[in-house]
């Protein structure tokens, strides 16, 4: 017996709808990349996209395209994610941040038929344009006197294009599993894999974000999206903050600590998202302006992913009464895995304990199951301490790869390999502690390089640490401690081991400390170890000195 239920379709043009319709004046405030402010509401968007969806059917888009995108957070960019979606074409935002060789490959791969683009990537457009073999259309995302004066086929104008078409349009229906909308892996190895989201995985990935035990969105909220629209969908906060109404403010190019904590100010914003690099950018900004303060702000919580927060960063947050909303997951999730909210326990624990508790990567939400995995094949009890390879399935997480890249990557019970070891201990808390590629394997044990760095960066002139494995004669691998000083520090390398020794247990600590300039960090923030192994790959550990 089936319920009498009515069986509508997720779509993501409903999203666009509910906010016009019940929320058609809150404002979506953006630093346009010609520099000034722009004020836009959802109301204006939803008409606006709809130009868009008309816009593309003349340029002879059908059901199913991809349409990419190498653009920032702006209103633009916003249109596109439901103008596009919403005619059932696929939005493909690339990383811009990628290498010119990489965005090829990208848009090559995915079949790109019409490039929307910043000006600020006019010249890295016209550079790859020659190589782009599917893409008819280029669209300048700005107004005729902004216009690039770029040499690429068929270059439009965003505005005129829009004025040319009426914003009449109905939304057509469709299975909710149809594609929605790629992002592409970063492809740390090999080359970079696209991930297709659903329509159906999308709205029920935006009903979750907006839970109270996950970001806890509402019509009250005002979210300020850092992290990328082009990062797995800006986290999907591009699609919750309709559903719900909630006002979004986006920074555009500019992520330096003064604009984003402006913004902040002047827009009343409560809520942010981003990775660590850029809250490490607004700490160095309030420390340069000791007169300014986070506490002045309506802010009371930040979204930090992407990789792991140092806890520094995390006691800074909530020594300003700023709430740490620490979050796990990855392209292939949507991207929400785990979400670190604290249980109704946990109010009753000092102040170091509670901290304890948020540098943990999250708990599982709904519409996620997680498992650990040993090296034997068999499951790992959930007691905080037996680590194994994580594995995840659920409604918003990958079953493949676009075009099949990769192939069957499901194992024999429908769980998606993360490439994570971990721990989750009884409450659900999950630990990360590795990358598989990255943990250290030493006389037969594991050692933690996301622990170790983690230490390290407990001292107070560290301002990052990267940890990566170097070959030993004797004990198969052992860590090289990577170190970028704060500004104006001289701290030795036997200072860190110092620091480290009360810290973590010591067949732990370091064979050798060496110091950068700074780490290299990928496109989404994360630090670079494939560059710090080609960079320190000769590097002769003291201890492996003799064999």
């Amino acid at each position: 017996m089936f319920g009498l239920m009515q069986d509508r379709p997720l779509l993501i043009s409903s999203l666009i709808d509910h906010a016009a319709t019940f929320h058609p004046d809150t404002e979506i405030v953006s630093r346009a990349v010609e520099g000034p402010i722009h004020r836009t509401t959802y109301a204006e968007v939803q008409r606006r996209s709809k130009r868009v969806a008309n816009a593309l059917s003349s340029l002879g888009v059908e059901f199913s395209d991809r349409v990419a995108t190498l653009a920032w957070n702006t209103w633009r960019h916003y249109e596109l994610y439901f103008g596009v979606s919403g005619a059932g074409a696929v939005l493909h935002t690339i990383n811009p941040r990628l290498f010119p060789e990489q965005i090829e490959y990208i848009a090559n791969h995915a079949e790109d038929k019409v490039l929307f683009f910043d000006i600020t990537f006019a010249e890295l457009v016209e550079k790859i344009a020659p190589s782009l073999e599917s893409v008819t259309t280029y669209v300048a995302m700005t107004d005729r006197e902004h216009m690039p004066d770029i040499n690429v086929p068929d270059l439009r104008c965003y505005e005129d294009l829009l004025a040319e078409h009426s914003d009449e349009y109905e939304w057509p229906e469709f299975d909710e599993r149809t594609a929605s909308s790629m992002c592409y892996t970063s492809g740390t190895t090999g080359n970079p894999k696209g991930v297709l989201y659903s329509h159906r995985s999308t709205v029920l990935h935006s009903l979750m974000e907006c839970s109270v035990d996950t970001f806890a969105v509402g019509s009250n909220s005002s979210m300020m999206l850092i992290v990328p629209m082009f990062h797995a969908n800006a986290w999907g906060m591009p699609y919750a903050a309709p559903l719900a109404g909630a006002k979004l403010v986006l920074p555009g190019a500019r992520l330096d600590g003064e604009n984003v904590y402006g913004m902040m100010r002047d827009e009343g914003v409560t809520a942010s998202q981003g990775v660590p690099t850029v809250w490490l950018l607004l700490f160095q900004y309030l420390d340069e302006n000791p007169e300014l303060s986070l506490r002045t702000l309506d802010l009371h919580s930040i979204g930090i992913g992407g990789s792991a927060p140092p806890r520094s960063m995390v006691e800074r947050f909530e020594n300003e009464g700023i709430q740490v909303v620490q979050g796990w997951g990855m392209t292939e999730t949507s991207p929400i895995g785990a979400i670190n909210q604290p249980l109704p326990k946990h109010k009753t624990l000092t102040r170091e304990q509670q901290i304890d508790v948020k540098v943990k990567a999250g708990r599982g939400v709904w519409g996620v199951e997680p498992k650990i995995v040993g090296e034997d094949g068999k499951r790992q009890p959930w007691d905080g301490v037996s680590s194994g390879h994580l594995y995840i399935r659920g409604p918003w997480i990958a079953s493949g790869y676009f075009k099949a890249e990769g192939g069957d990557v499901l194992d024999e019970e429908g769980y998606f390999p993360t490439g994570d070891i971990a721990t989750i201990d009884p409450d659900g808390y999950l630990q990360l502690v590795d990358r598989s590629k990255d943990v250290i394997k030493s006389g037969g044990e594991w050692i933690s390089s996301v622990e170790l760095e983690n230490a390290a960066a407990t001292h107070p002139e560290v301002a990052e640490a990267a940890v990566i494995a170097l070959p030993h004669p004797k004990w198969q691998e052992r860590p090289l401690l990577i170190v970028a000083r704060k500004p104006g520090s001289q701290v030795s390398g036997a200072d860190i081991v110092e620091h480290l020794k009360p810290l973590v247990v010591s067949w732990w600590l370091p064979d050798d400390v060496v110091f950068v300039d700074e780490l290299p960090h990928t496109a989404t923030g994360k630090i670079q170890k494939t560059k710090l192994r080609e960079r320190f790959g000769e590097h002769r550990l003291p201890t492996a000195q003799g064999g």
